[in-house]
């Protein structure tokens, strides 16, 4: 439970979410003018009909030779800056495009007290899903709830008093855009407009019930309930956005909507509200986490304000260097109750952020997950590939969300058409690409910001989340049809792209970017480890599925030429760039270079590769932006250092999570809230090179708690009770017959391999 004592006084900091995937509502709890920021996943401008133009970011021109005159200047001089890298290959963005907010539901209160006194409570129920705000005023409590519902695909709010005829509200639609119109008749409101960018077309259909009372329409377009006992509303929302290059329209939203508002509302409120938590807790109820903490009757932006304070009580936490954040486990917490309690609560809450903005049936989450309050939101609000999407699903298959992936699914495989063209224009390659960042309009080419504009591996690290759905899963129809069509035309685009380079004779990525740091070279660490990584799932699954010998050979030799991104440096640590560049004084928010020990698996914990990555990383340092910290939470717990890992995640909470608990780059990005929340697992239950480990990186400051549910690659999930940092029972279910190695200090000589049988559970305690 997230919950506060006063209204939300700013959006960003303090509203809280309800989504459903499509939709997406930010609750203020203001009294007497409450407002509801909604979102439709769909509503962005840019793309085809732009204003501007749109060219899907393929050079408008062409540039014969461009790319090789680049790499020949690289073979020659070794690097160059990204401001002549953007010279020669980028070009201005055109109709790119940004996020939009739908607009906003403002309910006026008439009665309701300007001020909130003590009863005042607005709180997020993680478990139920839904959102509430109670006051009392003059002897009659109030009670406002919302949710967003995933089967009804509506956004529904009910307003109650405990004494009859006291409800009564004037709600109204507004929007920034000037683009609408707005209409109500009956109990109904409709809202109508097209984006003047593009021409997108969207609609809102708001429905009113009222018990005890009435509703009446106003010419003015609003809806107003009196005298009533209590009122409830449903609001569905919808665009013609379609997914299909290179339109991107579909049916117009006018019947759909209509018919989705008019069946919500024909069911009873409690019905509604019933059939949302069950579907909800159907997926978040799969996985607890007790770590042994306890939550006191604080509101939650005091816990987090109070969270590491030293005068509170402690556990066993060795930590000491709480303020400073310097070394492995400086700055690991108190090991207070209250802090494992509100860390447990931030795992969880990346599962419900997930859950909330992605579901099957609309777009991956984004920067923002489903939430915005903007017509020009930071960064677009869009889809950042060079690690922010990706992170966005990190979580989904450890924590037991694996259906939150199919929008993913569908995206990245929708990314293929432009992806081809962009390959041919930009690189004349077979397969698909993209660059640095997209939109829902398949924008697979390039720009011109320096830093950002050139990444063509991010298609090959976007398949990597489906080749993992089947390495947990083990579903070979998934793997078939779904995962390894997107891989395999991402793999034939770098079976063409590399080239050999002139230094040693092995096949590099050129030109090659370190996302958003230094020169412009070739075969950068980052590149050839994602290429690597693309190339093994896919001769991985080629073997599996029985593709042609000649396929599977020509994977074979590329990978055995290929330059696999590892080098040691001069002062030990693993080297950025081809070239001995790295400064051990360098402490820039990215770690692209350790690609290979997380989210990759190139680099074991205890192997040649991993002290030189613990160099870097140390180099690096404990700072940076939210989504920073969250990757290095992953990166210390691959190294099996939990308590550094630790130190990561108490850094995040304590000058990167805002008081509602949203990530902040700053500003507010939602990748740092999901990519925490595999931090966590991680610490817990790793299974990336095929062994099952149960709690590898386990901190002092969880000396004793139990996690259920947790999922590890080959089919099982798993319940773990752990004291004295050491697991005392562990649970295995099976889902399917496989062979499994399980590691743990609990079993004699600390493993055991055996063969599961679909359906069993196994349980291991020591005795």
């Amino acid at each position: 439970m997230l919950w506060y004592r006063a209204p939300a006084s700013d959006w960003e900091r303090e509203s809280l979410p309800v989504g459903n995937g499509a939709l997406g509502a930010s609750v203020l709890g203001t009294l007497r003018d409450e407002r509801l920021v909604v979102t439709e996943k769909t509503l962005w401008t840019g793309g085809p009909g732009a204003a501007d133009g749109y060219d899907h970011g393929d050079w408008t021109e062409p540039r014969p030779g461009a790319l090789d005159a680049v790499r020949e200047r690289l073979d020659a001089v070794g690097r160059i800056s990204p401001e002549e890298a953007a010279a020669r290959l980028g070009q201005a963005r055109r109709g790119y495009g940004a996020h939009q907010v739908l607009g906003e539901l403002e309910i006026a209160v008439p009665g309701a007290p300007t001020v909130p006194d003590a009863s005042y409570r607005r709180a997020l129920d993680l478990g139920s899903a839904v959102a509430s705000v109670t006051y009392t005023h003059q002897d009659t409590t109030y009670t406002r709830e919302f949710f967003a519902s995933f089967p009804a695909r509506v956004i529904v709010g009910r307003f109650r008093a405990d004494r009859p005829g006291q409800v009564g509200f004037t709600l109204r639609y507004t929007s920034p855009r000037e683009d609408f119109t707005a209409a109500a008749r009956g109990d109904r409101l409709t809202v109508r407009g097209a984006l003047r960018d593009n021409g997108l077309r969207f609609e809102a259909g708001i429905r009113v019930r009222a018990a005890g009372g009435r509703v009446g329409a106003g010419a003015d377009g609003t809806l107003t309930v009196t005298g009533a006992d209590s009122a409830w509303f449903v609001l569905a929302a919808g665009t013609d956005y379609a997914d299909t290059f290179p339109r991107y329209r579909g049916d117009d939203p006018h019947r759909l909507v209509t018919r989705t508002a008019d069946t919500a509302v024909a069911r009873p409120y409690d019905d509604l509200r019933a059939e949302h938590i069950r579907d909800h807790r159907a997926l978040f109820g799969r996985v607890t986490l007790d770590l042994g903490g306890r939550l006191p009757a604080l509101p939650t932006d005091e816990l987090l304000a109070r969270y590491g304070d030293t005068g509170a009580e402690t556990g066993t936490g060795t930590g000491t260097g709480a303020a400073t954040g310097t070394g492995p486990g400086a700055g690991a917490g108190t090991g207070s109750a209250a802090d494992r309690a509100l860390e447990a609560l931030y795992f969880q809450y990346g599962r419900y952020l997930l859950i909330a903005s992605s579901r099957a049936g609309s777009l991956p989450a984004n920067l923002q997950g489903v939430w915005n309050n903007s017509v020009s939101p930071p960064w677009s609000a869009d889809y950042h590939v060079n690690i922010n999407l990706q992170m966005n699903y990190w979580p989904a298959e450890v924590t037991n969300l694996a259906e939150t992936t199919v929008p993913y699914d569908r995206f990245v495989a929708a990314l293929r058409a432009p992806g081809r063209r962009s390959a041919r224009a930009l690189f004349g390659s077979p397969g698909w690409v993209v660059h640095n960042e997209t939109n829902p309009y398949g924008f697979t080419g390039v720009h011109d910001y320096p830093t950002a504009f050139w990444f063509p591996e991010a298609a090959a690290w976007l398949t990597q989340q489906l080749y993992e759905h089947y390495r947990f899963s083990g579903s070979l129809g998934y793997l078939r049809s779904t995962a390894y069509p997107v891989m395999k035309e991402a793999a034939e685009f770098w079976l063409d792209a590399l080239r050999p380079d002139p230094r040693d004779g092995t096949l590099v990525a050129t030109p090659s970017y370190s996302p958003e740091h230094g020169d412009v070279t070739a075969g950068a660490a980052m590149s050839q480890q994602i290429i690597h990584d693309l190339l093994t799932n896919t001769l991985e699954a080629a073997r599996t599925l029985g593709d042609t010998a000649a396929f599977r050979d020509r994977l074979e030799r590329t990978l055995a030429a290929l330059d696999p991104g590892l080098r040691i440096g001069s002062w030990g640590q693993l080297q950025e760039w081809k070239a001995d560049l790295d400064s051990p004084t360098d402490d820039h928010r990215h770690v692209s270079h350790l690609f290979a020990l997380h989210p990759g698996r190139q680099i074991e914990a205890g192997g040649p590769w991993a002290e030189a990555a613990r160099v870097s990383l140390t180099a690096r340092g404990d700072g940076g932006t939210g989504w920073s910290k969250a990757w290095k939470i992953n990166f210390w717990a691959r190294l099996r250092d939990g308590d550094h890992a630790h130190t990561m995640l108490a850094e995040q909470l304590r000058g990167s999570t805002l008081a509602n608990l949203w990530d902040t780059h700053p500003p507010f990005q939602i990748d740092g809230n999901f990519g925490a929340t595999a931090g966590i697992a991680e610490m817990l239950v790793q299974s990336h090179h095929g062994p099952i480990e149960v709690l590898p990186a386990l901190p002092a400051t969880w000396p004793e708690g139990r996690v259920t549910g947790l999922r590890a690659r080959g089919g099982t999930t798993l319940d773990i009770d752990w004291s004295g940092g050491t697991a005392r029972r562990i649970v295995l279910r099976a889902h399917r017959a496989a062979a499994v190695t399980l590691r743990s200090t609990l079993l004699p000589g600390g493993e055991r391999t055996f063969r599961t049988v679909a359906g069993r559970r196994y349980v291991f305690t020591g005795d």
